[in-house]
């Protein structure tokens, strides 16, 4: 067994750009549950809004990939706007019904085709990679060391995602500290008393909605900056693995959700190449694609674990604990 190829990949996958798109969007997630009290199940829809967005802007209306984000964003805004307006209206567990449902929903409206010639249906969007890489500010060759090694295109989307990462946590941050995140957590504690003092709760639970959906489309964008949009990509799985990460990390924290993700890929990482190896060597009664869907398991039954045994997450506080969300 090649512990040193274990460990090399563990460790690569920490600066995978899904792990830093799977942060940002663990953040938004953040904002609508962690200091909202939002139940949104629905954040893989804002991801994919934000991947099709960008690369249906530069492939079909020719716009720079600048331009491509600014279109996604405002995408994820009339997004959120249609799915928030009615279902906000909704209890906590019907509202998480509501947003899965309009997730997929429009995870199938681009695997359809009917927008075919903007979508390619089922078979996604690539090749849309050249104005980004024409923005490359690193000269040609390989960057890093050990097993941090890329090319200067693999890291110009690192260091962007890093960038943007930085940026969401510090908007986060700020948003939060002002009055404005104080109402927030006010209305995720006890809604009517913060209507009690003439505050408009839906509004500002659309307003939640909007950020962190914003988020999770910065996050959706980061994610295709070096590879292709595909529909299969967002499957309510996804959603899923955001809410690992983000109880994994701490619901009500700010760096809670990079933590997570970093914690959520490296795992995954390591069991997708230590179970296949205990496999080959007779340690396990399972071929090595077997052992390698044996992952799935250990991490679900880890999410199990840490919501029976510190709810919070590793890095929450329990005066954040939002389980009992409205």
């Amino acid at each position: 067994m090649d512990f040193g190829f274990i460990l090399g990949q563990t460790l690569s996958s920490l600066l995978m750009p899904e792990t830093i798109a799977y942060a940002i969007a663990a953040l938004g997630l953040a904002v609508h549950f962690g200091y909202g009290g939002l139940l949104n199940f629905g954040q893989a829809g804002f991801m994919a809004i934000g991947g099709y967005g960008y690369a249906i802007s530069i492939l079909s209306f020719g716009f720079p990939w600048w331009a491509g984000i600014l279109v996604g964003m405002v995408a994820s805004v009339i997004f959120a706007l249609i799915m928030g307006l009615p279902a906000l209206r909704l209890r906590a567990d019907y509202l998480a019904i509501a947003t899965i449902a309009v997730a997929e929903v429009v995870r199938l409206l681009f695997q359809s085709t009917i927008f075919d010639n903007y979508t390619n249906s089922a078979d996604g969007l690539g090749n849309y990679h050249t104005s980004f890489r024409e923005a490359n500010p690193f000269p040609p060759g390989r960057y890093g060391f050990g097993p941090w090694q890329w090319s200067q295109d693999e890291l110009w989307n690192r260091v962007f995602g890093l960038v943007v990462l930085a940026l969401c946590v510090l908007l986060v941050w700020a948003l939060m500290r002002s009055p404005w995140g104080r109402v927030v957590r006010g209305i995720r504690e006890d809604e009517d008393a913060v209507r009690s003092l003439g505050k408009n709760v839906f509004a500002y639970k659309l307003q939640v909605l909007i950020v962190g959906g914003m988020l999770g489309t910065l996050g959706g964008v980061v994610m295709v900056l070096g590879s292709a949009v595909v529909p299969g990509n967002y499957l309510p799985s996804l959603t899923f693995y955001l809410w690992t990460i983000l109880l994994l990390g701490g619901a009500a924290t700010i760096f809670g959700p990079l933590a997570g993700s970093l914690i959520f890929w490296g795992l995954m990482s390591f069991l997708s190449v230590f179970l296949p190896a205990l496999s080959t060597v007779g340690v396990l009664p399972f071929s090595p694609a077997q052992s390698g869907v044996l992952r799935y398991v250990f991490v679900g039954l880890a999410l199990m674990l840490i919501v029976i045994y510190r709810p919070q997450g590793i890095f929450g506080s329990k005066k954040e604990l939002t389980f009992n969300a409205r």
